[in-house]
């Protein structure tokens, strides 16, 4: 298994998932301790055991978003806002938008 890239609070769920499997903690405790329910507590553990640390990384890492602009459009809407309006700012033109 190759390097896994996790956030601190991914880290944290992962090393407290570890302790629900080895019998230290119960699924209240953590599901307290992570604030969750006993039932997302629960799918996580499944998903722990079955693939392990990487099971907790977001899976929509290293993804674009679903509500990104194509470029061209961006281009075309940047290029239409500086003919018309010269003294816009990019952060100017997002706010009126």
């Amino acid at each position: 298994m190759g390097w896994v890239m996790m956030s601190e609070r991914e880290l944290n769920r992962v090393e407290v998932l570890a302790q629900v499997d080895d019998g230290r903690l119960t699924v209240d405790n953590v599901a307290n301790l992570l604030d969750l329910t006993g039932r997302q507590v629960c799918r996580l553990l499944k998903r722990y055991r079955a693939v392990g640390a990487a099971a907790i990384q977001h899976k929509a890492r290293g993804k674009p978003p679903n509500n990104q602009i194509h470029k061209a459009k961006r281009d075309y809407a940047l290029a239409l806002i500086k003919e018309s309006y010269a003294d816009f700012g990019t952060t100017l033109a997002a706010d009126k938008g």
